[in-house]
């Protein structure tokens, strides 16, 4: 009889130990989020003061300024809904939909910028431009981190029997952070 009671106490602290483990991952994930959402917040506080500085230059772009402008808004309202749950995959994907606008956006913006040496002497405009390219470095360690602790945490649902805790107790599938459009898989490139 004791043998029976020790071995269901050792399969209860088993399972117990699985779902401590999920949970664990799953804050893992979202502190790695976070750490792509400090930097996506950098990066769209830069984006107006970017603009502004061109506006004097490229008055006739006005097109390309409001583009990114637009681009930075829906990007801004996809993080606030993503950072509310990282593990909502349909608010992830709502993010890199928007993030992947406005990186094109941006692209167009610095091809318009190369056509203005004067605006791309403007110590401003350098600095700014500067500050986004290490962002965009930044963005994409972290995002790095985050599939990394996404996998980490999708293989532990979905491995026996892991996946016998994770249905049982609402632990969903985590979505990566991937670019969708391939040609904006490239950060921005900034060049002087």
């Amino acid at each position: 009889m004791i043998v029976f009671w020790i071995v269901v106490l050792a399969v209860a602290a088993f399972f117990v130990y699985l779902y401590n483990r999920l949970v664990s991952l799953r804050n893992l994930f979202k502190n790695a989020f976070a750490q792509i959402d400090v930097q996506l917040k950098r990066r769209y506080d830069l984006i107006p003061n970017l603009v502004e500085t061109a506006k004097g230059y490229i008055k006739h772009e006005r097109g390309t300024l409001e583009a990114v402008t637009d681009a930075r808004a829906k990007a801004v309202e996809a993080d606030a809904k993503a950072s509310a749950n990282p593990a909502d995959a349909g608010a992830m994907k709502a993010l890199l939909g928007a993030e992947s606008a406005l990186t094109g956006a941006l692209g167009k913006l610095f091809a318009v910028v190369e056509n203005y040496p004067d605006l791309k002497a403007v110590a401003t405009m350098q600095q700014l431009m500067e500050e986004l390219s290490s962002t965009e470095n930044k963005i994409s360690f972290a995002r790095q981190a985050f599939n990394d602790a996404v996998m980490k945490y999708n293989n532990a649902r979905e491995t026996f029997p892991g996946n016998l805790i994770a249905g049982s107790f609402g632990f969903t599938p985590a979505e990566l952070y991937q670019i969708e459009n391939v040609e904006h898989r490239e950060p921005v490139k900034v060049q002087f």
